[in-house]
């Protein structure tokens, strides 16, 4: 007992606790978690699958610690801090989106079903100035556990994160399948080479490499290369969440270069990121790509802000004190 209050956030009254889907501090709970992870693979190297429940058991109850995403205790050992339930947790999206960029739209499902494209299946800003990508496609809204993991692999250098949402993007990568080519072109929306120094990756890179492995198996007759550093970023951005939309498309023009001599002429291209916000950025990379010689550009994302939840952050930032962000 007296381990687990030690290692165990939330069995640990005295824990401090970050808020929800901020960058975490380091702590107890957090360092506990590190060493729960290197134990658990430096014997897994040499584990057999009947020695494995052993070891379960074993470090789970000599170094307990908690999910990283919900706070619950773990009840197996594994090198991925988080939950079965918030594993499995983090429903698709089921509401009427826009056709084009996978705005929600205020229409019930059943109108949505019998009604055609021209009947009002876009988003205003898809029909007064559509993209230039085909269509834009997200597995889930970004909120609650996805949210979370999401953080972890941003904020918290957890690279393992990266192939479970990996999985859960190929699924909406999938659904593109009918009306993409059979050979798409993959890139992963670029970091400012010193944000990735500081970051140590492209969390992007991490979930197209993901995606692509797991689409290898859900359908081996398509063909997907990614090809990196096709796309790169040239200017450091602000943050887009400091922006509203009209300043977000400012902030990014000029961002994007492309080496268009490693781009065949005509070719699709699947553009991946991990949050899809208002568009400004998938708008931007589909230009720069279209005008490089891209026939069609693809958009899909882990994750969609959908308007409400853009709308409430552009509020708290207007009540922030100067300096915010």
């Amino acid at each position: 007992m007296c381990a687990r209050c030690i290692f165990s956030e939330c069995l640990n009254e005295s824990t401090l606790h970050a808020s929800p889907g901020a960058p975490p501090e380091t702590g107890a709970g957090q360092d506990a978690g590190r060493a729960h992870t290197r134990l658990f693979r430096s014997l897994s190297r040499y584990a057999t699958d009947s020695f494995v429940s052993v070891v379960n058991g074993l470090v789970t109850a000599a170094f307990p610690s908690d999910c990283r995403v919900c706070g619950a205790p773990l009840v197996r050992a594994g090198m991925l801090p988080v939950c079965d339930l918030c594993r499995v947790d983090v429903p698709p999206q089921t509401t009427a989106l826009c056709l084009i960029c996978g705005e929600s739209l205020d229409v019930d499902m059943e109108s949505a079903r019998f009604a055609a494209p021209e009947e009002g299946l876009l988003c205003s800003p898809c029909r007064t100035v559509p993209p230039m990508f085909e269509r834009a496609v997200a597995y889930a809204v970004y909120e609650d556990r996805l949210r979370e993991m999401v953080h972890l692999l941003k904020y918290e250098r957890m690279e393992g994160v990266a192939r479970l949402l990996g999985g859960m993007l190929a699924k909406t990568v999938l659904t593109l399948r009918a009306d993409a080519a059979r050979e798409l072109i993959v890139v992963a929306v670029p970091l400012f080479p010193a944000k990735q120094r500081h970051r140590g990756y492209n969390q992007s890179e991490l979930l197209a490499d993901a995606a692509i492995a797991e689409l290898g198996r859900l359908a081996p007759e398509w063909k997907l290369k990614r090809v990196p550093a096709l796309l790169t970023r040239q200017r450091d951005t602000r943050s887009q969440f400091e922006l509203n939309p009209r300043s977000r498309r400012r902030n990014l023009e000029g961002a994007f270069a492309i080496d268009a001599s490693r781009l065949v002429p005509g070719c699709e291209v699947l553009l991946i990121d991990d949050i899809y916000t208002t568009g400004a950025t998938a708008r931007e990379c589909a230009r720069v790509l279209r005008r490089a010689g891209a026939a069609k550009v693809w958009v899909a994302t882990l994750a969609r802000a959908q308007t409400s939840r853009v709308a409430m952050w552009d509020e708290s930032l207007l009540d922030a004190p100067k300096g915010f962000g």
